[in-house]
């Protein structure tokens, strides 16, 4: 499974959004969160470009707990 090299800023946040995460603030980061279902949040924040490094994104997904694989059909079903 690999991230794709520069993916779009609104098909990533698709794909996050699918994911359960809602944009709180966008300015020079976009920071995101995830209400969990036993009442913690998990925070995200990612660059405001208007594409996201796969690198990027693979640091991301490791952080919230996302495997690749799973955040890869998410970015495939919101284009």
């Amino acid at each position: 499974m690999r991230f794709p090299r520069d993916a779009p800023k609104e098909q990533v946040l698709g794909a996050f959004s699918k994911l359960g995460f809602e944009m709180v603030r966008e300015k020079e980061h976009i920071a995101l969160i995830r209400k969990n279902a036993d009442g913690t949040n998990t925070p995200m924040t990612l660059p405001n470009h208007r594409h996201i490094k796969g690198s990027t994104l693979r640091s991301a997904c490791n952080q919230a707990g996302i495997s690749g694989d799973v955040f890869m059909r998410a970015f495939a079903e919101s284009r």
